[in-house]
C-alpha cells in the first residue's frame, strides 16, 4: 500500500530531476528506506552494545566456540 506525503524540495533540485527524467518518488522512497535501515541498525547496535562487548571479550580470552571443528 502506498501513502501520499508532502515534501518540500529545493526548486532547482526538482527542475534538475525532472529534466533528467528521474522518478523523484522512487528515489525519495529508496533514500528514506535506506536512512531508516541505517538508523534501525544503529539503534540495535547501541541497545546490544554491552552484550556484543561481552561476547568479544569472551572470544578474545577463550577463542571462538566450536573453533576446533572449523575446516578453514
Amino acid at each position: 500500500m502506498r501513502t501520499r506525503v508532502n515534501l518540500s524540495i529545493d526548486e532547482t533540485v526538482v527542475e534538475e530531476a525532472k529534466s533528467a527524467g528521474i522518478n523523484m518518488s522512487r528515489v525519495a522512497e529508496e533514500a528514506i528506506a535506506a536512512a531508516a535501515k541505517l538508523e534501525r541498525n544503529r539503534r540495535w547496535v547501541e541497545e546490544n552494545r554491552e552484550a556484543l562487548e561481552d561476547y568479544n571479550r569472551h572470544v578474545a580470552e577463550h577463542g571462538l566456540p566450536l573453533e576446533k571443528y572449523r575446516t578453514f
